[in-house]
């Protein structure tokens, strides 16, 4: 069973930086993409960043600037680093990482709370 692993959420200052993490474990299907989700309170979940296998990136717009993505698909890792953070990027994250055939892999979800 896959299972992947997030760390790296917190509490910080508005204008503070954090670095989320994620490694999958276990026998990972070939990968399209990894990337970060948030959901935040009453809110749908929303596509914050995703990395391809060929090393595009794609960022929402309201994080362009201010985070990056990093990772090697082949080593089923992704990191994502958040500067610059502002309180409306409170929310949880989850790690995701999309398969070539069958259902996606999902991370638990991290917490990540600015304060203003």
């Amino acid at each position: 069973q896959v299972r992947l692993v997030e760390s790296g959420g917190g509490l910080v200052q508005a204008g503070g930086s954090l670095r989320l993490s994620c490694a999958a474990s276990g026998s990972v299907s070939r990968l399209r993409a990894m990337g970060w989700f948030r959901q935040a309170p009453g809110k749908q979940r929303e596509l914050v960043t995703s990395i391809t296998d060929g090393g595009s990136t794609n960022y929402a717009d309201s994080v362009k600037g201010r985070f990056t993505i990093s990772g090697d698909v082949a080593k089923t890792t992704v990191f994502l680093q958040m500067n610059s953070l502002k309180p409306e990027d409170t929310a949880v994250y989850y790690c995701w990482m999309g398969r070539r055939s069958g259902s996606d892999y999902w991370g638990q979800g991290t917490q990540v709370t600015v304060s203003s």
